[in-house]
């Protein structure tokens, strides 16, 4: 529960509302929120009058608002590198058939900015929007091996080494260890260590001046392709990352205090 007053807690019913991915009603939010009956019931009646969230009357459920939609729409436009990298994904995805992820370090984890699906989509638990473990997915090792070492020790420390397959790093001693390696290849993989059945290729983007600003993606299911196969993609996954970073650094990212903005 968030330690920031009103606002705090109100942000926090949001999100319970968010994570549920459906129309939710009140019981369940109770049976999921760490506040009293009472309390839970005026903050969902303030958001919901300020139009950042909707109730179904018919239903009697509520639903992120037009509102909070538009705020999203905002910040995805204006904060993120999803402008500047939607032609390189399209591209991508056109030329190689696979899912694409962009993504972006948010409080030491994954957050999923945008998606282009397969020609034939599977099942996987990236989606824009989502927030994702660091340390066991392509992405979220490519970035954190470029990251600053200050910056890099504090992201480490925050990660929960959870095994979720056989395959994943678990500790903080093999994770420096392929970062090492990360570092010298210049891309990542995930060798099925998140999802089983789910492997991927993914570069950093960073501007020329050496910023990490977020990392690309290619995804495949190990049904249709292997680690040979996505390996033989660098090249292009790499250059397309270096396009959105030189890119990048000339419209919205100049590179002044580096460190401190990447701490912050």
């Amino acid at each position: 529960m968030s330690g920031d007053g009103t606002v705090g807690k109100a942000c926090d019913v949001l999100d319970l509302v968010a994570g549920f991915n459906r129309p939710v009603r009140f019981g369940e939010l109770l049976d999921h929120s760490p506040f009293p009956k009472a309390t839970l019931y005026r903050f969902l009646q303030t958001l919901t009058n300020q139009g950042m969230l909707n109730f179904d009357p018919d239903r009697q459920s509520y639903a992120p608002g037009i509102r909070l939609m538009r705020l999203a729409h905002a910040a995805w436009t204006q904060s993120s590198l999803a402008p500047i990298a939607r032609p390189h994904l399209d591209a991508l995805s056109r030329d190689l058939g696979e899912t694409v992820h962009l993504a972006q370090l948010d409080a030491s984890q994954v957050l999923y900015v945008d998606k282009r699906n397969a020609e034939q989509p599977v099942e996987m638990y990236s989606q824009a929007g989502k927030v994702g473990p660091a340390y066991c997915t392509g992405v979220g090792k490519a970035m954190l091996a470029f990251l600053p070492e200050k910056a890099l020790n504090l992201a480490l420390s925050q990660q929960s080494y959870f095994r979720f397959t056989p395959n994943t790093l678990a500790s903080e001693k093999e994770l420096r260890a392929e970062l090492e390696t990360i570092r010298s290849d210049g891309y990542a993989f995930d060798r099925e260590e998140h999802e089983p059945g789910i492997i991927c290729i993914a570069a950093p983007i960073l501007t020329p001046n050496g910023r990490m600003l977020g990392a690309i993606s290619i995804t495949g299911p190990t049904s249709r392709t292997d680690l040979t196969q996505l390996e033989e993609w660098a090249p292009l996954v790499r250059q397309a990352a270096d396009d959105i970073g030189r890119e990048a650094q000339a419209w919205r990212f100049p590179d002044i205090q580096q460190e401190k903005v990447i701490l912050t």
